[in-house]
């Protein structure tokens, strides 16, 4: 019972540790590149440091919820019993 649970939420943990960098990153070039796009400029620094905290705090909720979506349809709801 217990080990179950404890597998199926490492496995959500494992799922949205690996998707975290490469969504963080996807989501970091799209948003440089729109305000890019935007502004008609290139980003200081400081903006692109912004950007970067901005799409890692989005990739955090979008990998976890993924994860937990995506193990829940292919391993189903841990059982209690």
């Amino acid at each position: 019972m217990m080990e179950t649970q404890l597998w199926f939420w490492s496995s959500v943990a494992v799922l949205a540790g690996l998707l975290f960098w490469p969504a963080g990153n996807l989501i970091w070039v799209v948003s440089v590149r729109r305000q890019h796009r935007r502004l008609g400029r290139e980003l200081s620094s400081n903006e692109l440091t912004g950007q970067r905290r901005r799409a890692r705090f989005i990739a955090f909720f979008v990998c976890s919820i993924f994860s937990l979506f995506f193990c829940l349809n292919l391993l189903g709801w841990p059982s209690h019993g």
